[in-house]
């Protein structure tokens, strides 16, 4: 007799359920008003496939329709993997998950030197096509959810337990997405907004949300009482507790949700080449709960070479990207249209223009020790692209040892609240595509409407551009090129007046940047004295090791200083000179150093200081010594052509 099989969103559960709770990392730092606890982000309990079982035989490279490679994935039982051989396989058409509801099943190949997919096709994927496809059973997304409740009460801050209208559909372990109401009027602290230009966004609506409803929260149903799957009201329990401080009756509350929702599923050690695909992602996320992609190669994608579509607590960790089919407007990395409590960790990034991008709310995510180098813009040459971007919506997003440009948080799509950047190297200039840069040089961009951004502990500034002016804010000249912080203008650009509010919240404590040549602890650069959600000044310059992790992960090399980046570094290698910091050692106080995805690039890669060239062999392996990480048919609905900015 066989024991009885426990699904995979309760085996989820029992993950959460498990995890133990510690202070946070960022105590005496910030204030818990304006942060969360991101030690759980990703995949809960990490990626589990290393204990999992190959299912079938290896499939030899061919030429051909991916059916082959879709028939063994539906195949699969639960907690297996499919292996591909070493070799080149020549695809006319994509590969997916199916409709069939699979989950626990990941797709594994080589190595991604080894296994080579080469696609001429794609899978339609709900109708925005993908070379490979990960999706529930049914097409639920914001224009045409499956499943729709009031939530009628239970909104503090922490909360985990919340009443619903009705639970029809859903089940212990499954993800709910929260939303509501968008704000009106801005009243000088939060402004929930995403309306068009002259309110609050240059382009409108991202296309990531319900209409009118840009926060958004997902969540995992821990209980419900008196049952799930109830036609009446419903108490439901979930995990994590809610993020904003905001949620209130008034802005009309609700709950959305999939029929069949899949979980734990992903891609690992494999290379996807998409130049001969007109698919718009290399790997699409659907509504798809603790999913993964890892020691993935991914050439040159229409639009995003990962893209999460209402899919929470996902890993991309330990792979390269490299290129998009037009390095202009949508051209992505990885992609979130939908997401909390994902993390992106120990990736190279390598001549696409905008490396990561939020184009949703994606409260708890971490973009965590990634590097970027040539983000190549093709519409013009002198224009400086940055490394991560806020493009919608955004809140209590953690970016932590990540060396690149910088980070652009602009008003094209929505606006912005209590994030924050913690160790990473933003140098602001860079070439792009082997030309020159001039014009958008700088390391921090917060436009109008980016309220309560915590910045401490990074390095920030060229010394070759040069910077030579601090900040730029409201009360002081227009904006600079050679600026290390644009904060509250930007104005002509959208339209929208300069906000004071995203200076006067502003949190800084410890960064060093060019133009001071120093590092600063200074407490009027605290927000002590505002309301609501001060930050009281840090009684204390010793900062913790990461806000994320509480200790050195299992994949750092053992020789390798941690952490790599921050006031309390010294003798650092990187060298802000420009060139996404090239090699030698240079004027920025010896406060960074190289990280582990940078050392891959530069020293097993063998890759240009300036990320020009062709796309590179890559093997995670050769990289890294482990990471396992720390953290019927149905038509597709009509309307998913979204084209954000």
């Amino acid at each position: 007799m066989r024991p009885p099989k426990i699904p995979p969103f309760f085996a989820l559960f029992l993950i959460f359920s498990a995890l133990p709770m510690f202070g946070q990392l960022w105590s005496g730092v910030l204030d818990p008003s304006r942060a969360v606890d991101w030690s759980r982000v990703g995949v809960a309990g990490g990626i589990p496939s290393g204990s999992w079982t190959q299912c079938g035989a290896t499939i030899a490279p061919y030429s051909g329709s991916a059916g082959t490679i879709n028939n063994a994935i539906a195949a699969c039982p639960a907690n297996h993997y499919v292996l591909l051989g070493a070799g080149t396989f020549k695809l006319s058409s994509g590969i997916t998950w199916g409709s069939n509801g699979q989950s626990n099943v990941a797709l594994r190949g080589a190595g991604a030197d080894q296994t080579l997919l080469v696609f001429t096709g794609s899978d339609p994927c709900t109708g925005q096509s993908s070379d490979i496809c990960i999706q529930s059973a049914d097409t639920s997304y914001w224009g045409g959810p499956s499943n729709t409740a009031s939530w009628t009460a239970a909104y503090a801050r922490g909360t985990t337990s919340i009443t619903l209208s009705n639970s029809s559909n859903l089940s212990v372990g499954s993800p709910l997405i929260l939303d509501q109401l968008d704000d009106a009027s801005d009243n000088g602290t939060i402004y929930i907004c995403q309306t068009d230009a002259g309110k609050c966004a240059h382009d409108g609506p991202a296309g990531s949300s319900r209409s009118g409803r840009g926060q958004m929260q997902l969540v995992t149903v821990t209980s419900c009482s008196p049952s799930c799957n109830s036609s009446g009201a419903t108490t439901v329990g979930i995990n994590p507790g809610l993020y904003m401080p905001n949620w209130r009756s008034s802005q009309s509350p609700g709950a959305w949700w999939a029929n069949t929702p899949v979980s734990s599923n992903g891609v690992e050690n494999l290379s996807i080449d998409n130049s001969s695909s007109s698919a718009m992602s290399g790997v699409m996320l659907f509504n798809c709960l603790g999913c993964w992609v890892k020691g993935v190669r991914s050439l040159n994608p229409s639009r995003s070479h990962v893209w999460f579509w209402t899919s929470p607590r996902g890993t991309v960790r330990d792979s390269y990207f490299y290129g998009t089919q037009s390095a202009a407007q949508e051209s992505y990395g990885v992609e979130t249209f939908g997401s909390s409590d994902t993390l992106i960790e120990n990736n190279i990034f390598q001549r696409i223009a905008a490396p990561v991008l939020f184009n949703s709310d994606c409260p708890g995510c971490v973009v965590g020790y990634n590097y970027s180098v040539n983000n190549y813009y093709s519409q013009s040459s002198s224009w400086q692209q940055q490394s991560i971007f806020f493009h919608s919506i955004t809140d209590y997003i953690l970016l932590e040892g990540n060396v690149g440009v910088g980070l652009y948080a602009d008003l094209f799509h929505g606006t912005h609240y209590f994030n924050t950047l913690f160790r990473n190297s933003f140098d602001g200039f860079e070439s792009n595509n082997g030309t020159t840069t001039s014009s958008h040089t700088n390391p921090i961009l917060l436009y109008p409407l980016t309220r309560y951004t915590n910045i401490v502990g990074n390095v920030l500034g060229s010394t070759r551009r040069p910077h030579n002016t601090y900040q730029n804010t409201p009360s002081s000249s227009p904006n600079s090129d050679q600026a290390v912080y644009i904060v509250g203008t930007g104005a002509s650009a959208v339209n929208y007046p300069d906000d004071p509010q995203t200076l006067n919240s502003l949190m800084r404590w410890g960064n060093y940047d060019v133009v001071n040549n120093a590092v600063r602890w200074v407490s009027s650069e605290v927000p002590s004295g505002i309301t609501p959600y001060a930050n009281p000044v840090p009684s204390s310059q010793t900062l913790p090791a990461s806000f994320y992790l509480s200790s050195k992960p299992s994949w750092w090399p053992s020789g390798k200083a941690w952490p790599p980046i921050g006031p309390d570094v010294a003798g650092g290698t990187l060298n802000g000179s420009g060139g996404s910091m090239a090699w030698a050692t240079q004027a920025i106080g010896g406060h960074a150093n190289n990280i582990p995805a940078m050392d891959c690039y530069k020293n097993t890669m063998s890759g240009p200081a300036d990320g020009t060239g062709a796309v590179l062999s890559f093997n995670a392996a050769a990289c890294y010594s482990s990471s396992a990480g720390s953290g019927g048919t149905v038509n597709p609905p009509s309307g998913l052509t979204a084209v954000p900015h």
